[in-house]
Formats: C-alpha cells, sequence, structure tokens
C-alpha cells in the first residue's frame, strides 16, 4: 500500500509553519491570506509560550487546488502581509511530496530494517535514497528492497565525511542515523545542509560506552527508553523530538533489557521520522515545538 493510499502524501495540501514573536493579529492575518487564494483549512495548531510578547508557533493545513502553480503567488502575498509589522519566520511545505531520505547505520540492524519496513508499507511519506554503512554486514538485506548501499569505511574520517558529502549532496532532504556508531564532525554537518536525526538509548541514569544494557542490569534499572534528536556539533545534546520508556525489574535478563530496548528505539525513531517528514516539527533554541 501506497503512502497516497494511507493519506500520507497528500494532493493539493501544503502546511505553513509560522514562528517568531508573539502579538495580537498573526493568525487573522495568515488565514486571511490563505482565504483570498482559495485555500481551505483543514488542520490549525498554534503555540505561544508568553502571550506578551513571548515566542509563537503555528502549524497550519491547508487544500488548494493547483497548489504547485499558486504556490509563487502566496508565497509572494503572505511574505508581503508578514514581512512589516509581524517579526516573524515561515515556510511552505508541499505535503503531496515525500521527503527524501538517506539512512546511515553499522552493523545494528533493527532501527534500519524497521525504517525500511515502514516506508514500503506506506507508513512513512518518504522515499528512502540510500542507505550508507561502514560494515557490510546488512547489504544484502537492503539491496533486497531495491535500495542503494554504499560501503563507505570510515578508517579515514576525513575521506569517509568526502564520500558521504559526494553521495549526499543535492539528493536528499534528510539524513538519519540508525545506530550510526560514528560521530558526524561539525564541518560535515554545516557542508551538508540537511537536517540529521539520531537515535540512542537513554537510561536512567543513562550508561555510555559498550555494553550499555549490561551496566543497566548491574545497576538494577526500572526503566529503560531511547531519545531521538536533532544533530549537532555538541554530542547528543541535539533538540530532542520524541522520547519514551518501558519498565523493566530484576527478573529482566540483560539480554531481555536490550531486547526491549531496541523495540523502543524502534518506535521513537520512526515517529521522530514521521512528524519531521510531515513539516510538524518547529526548532526553537534548544528544544521543538512538535505539533
Amino acid at each position: 500500500m501506497s503512502p497516497r493510499d494511507q493519506g500520507l502524501l497528500l494532493p493539493d495540501h501544503a502546511s505553513l509553519v509560522v514562528h517568531g514573536r508573539d502579538q495580537p493579529g498573526i493568525v487573522a492575518v495568515v488565514a486571511s491570506v490563505l482565504a483570498r487564494h482559495g485555500a481551505n483549512i483543514v488542520a490549525l495548531d498554534q503555540h505561544s509560550d508568553d502571550p506578551a510578547g513571548g515566542a509563537f508557533f503555528q502549524r497550519t493545513v491547508f487544500h488548494l487546488a493547483n497548489y504547485a502553480a499558486c504556490h509563487p503567488l502566496l508565497e509572494q502575498e503572505l511574505d508581503a502581509a508578514l514581512a512589516e509589522d509581524f517579526d516573524l519566520e515561515w515556510r511552505f511545505t508541499d505535503l503531496s511530496v515525500p521527503k527524501r531520505v538517506a539512512i546511515f547505520a553499522s552493523k545494528s540492524d533493527h532501527c534500519l530494517l524497521d525504517l525500511i519496513w515502514r516506508q514500503r508499507r506506506g507508513e512513512l511519506p518518504m522515499t528512502i535514497s540510500m542507505v550508507v554503512s561502514n560494515h557490510p554486514d546488512m547489504a544484502e538485506d537492503v539491496r533486497g528492497f531495491g535500495i542503494p548501499f554504499f560501503l563507505v569505511p570510515t578508517q579515514d574520517k576525513a575521506a569517509a565525511e568526502a564520500e558521504h558529502l559526494r553521495l549526499l549532496q543535492g539528493n536528499v532532504d534528510l539524513v538519519v542515523l540508525a545506530r550510526y556508531m560514528q560521530i558526524l564532525s561539525s564541518p560535515f554537518l554545516e557542508a551538508l545542509g540537511v537536517p540529521v536525526i539520531n537515535i540512542h538509548h537513554s537510561f536512567l541514569p543513562a550508561f555510555i560506552g559498550a555494553a550499555p544494557y549490561r551496566k543497566a542490569k548491574e545497576r538494577g534499572v526500572k526503566l529503560i527508553g531511547a531519545t531521538a534528536h536533532y544533530v549537532t556539533e555538541d554530542l547528543d545534546e541535539g533538540p530532542i523530538i520524541e522520547q519514551d520508556v518501558v519498565r523493566a525489574s530484576h527478573r529482566d535478563s540483560a539480554a531481555e533489557l536490550a531486547r526491549r530496548g531496541a523495540d523502543v528505539e524502534r518506535q521513537v525513531l520512526s515517529r521522530a521520522v514521521l512528524w519531521h517528514c510531515q513539516d510538524r516539527v518547529i526548532l526553537h533554541d534548544r528544544q521543538t515545538i512538535v505539533f
């Protein structure tokens, strides 16, 4: 079943995300511009962290016949309406167009194969342009889905990142790290120019390094979980998109903790990727607003 069949790709639908300093009249101006062009608003979410000049966020989904042709004039009129009196940033996203996504993975396959399977079933509004790995382990599985697989060894980090940029630039809208066990450098992230989403286990307390589930078992943790976040130059400190946890007990072995942890990682990452591809995530300082 395709994404279009499940309603994830919407012909002649677009989202308009607006954010900036809150003040009276923003909603009215946006709605009036859309109405003048014959757009029908089908969903609207908004949030203000302080009505007296705080930060304002709004996501509007609308239907407009022949949107692709109408978009330039609509964009021009909205720019004119908001430019003078409002301190705002805004963007349109065509919801009929799937995001082009590259997935990076190392040896663990649970997040990678879950994303491929969900995309194939039409549960994610995206196309998978390629899978990139520093190990050959999953090449056969990936190519079995008809997806290009590229093996890029990382012993020489500079050479690897140069090859990554050659593969990615101009070909993708998003990169997903599906348990890719390498650190991306700041120059690489800057040159890449598209968002990167990462998934990692997050325990209370957090366990870094090798064998985290064994360490969790030794400490007798009561919760295990996962965090999906945007990647920044600060390792594992980017804005968080989604998190989830499951309870654990003394009865759970380290292997059982790892199995349940992998399941949480799959769910959290797929939700984060879905929300990003639907243009439901707004970045604000070091946090996210998710509508």
